[in-house]
């Protein structure tokens, strides 16, 4: 599973999480959870004070291809979306990326080119 957001531990569970300006953290699990509401089939939400929240961290998958290292964005039937994290537009030219954006580049990946698949929390 790639995952890429916040993670919050509350009441001793993780869940996924967003924090919000106002001093709450939204708190979202897959499967009916006692005070969670549902928002769509298969996403329940709870909102909850900061100052509940044990943890929050930010969690993302990384990886190495073709022997530079990128950030996981997204995975599709045996292919994964990377953006190269190495922050060198020759390099990034040179393994034939697309330019999203100033410095950012983008591809799909075959699943079993990919190595080095890990999470990392920052």
């Amino acid at each position: 599973m790639i995952r890429d957001g916040y993670l919050a531990r509350w009441l001793g569970r993780e869940f996924e999480a967003s924090p919000g300006a106002d001093g709450e953290i939204r708190l979202y699990a897959p499967e009916p959870t006692d005070g969670f509401e549902e928002q769509r089939p298969g996403r329940f939400r709870r909102v909850v004070p900061a100052s509940e929240v044990e943890e929050l961290r930010y969690i993302r998958t990384v990886c190495t291809w073709r022997g530079e290292p990128f950030v996981v964005v997204g995975e599709h039937e045996g292919w994964l979306r990377v953006e190269y994290a190495g922050g060198r537009s020759p390099v990034a030219e040179r393994l034939g990326l697309d330019r999203i954006d100033h410095g950012v580049w983008q591809s799909w990946a075959p699943r079993n080119e990919i190595v080095d698949l890990q999470e990392e929390f920052i």
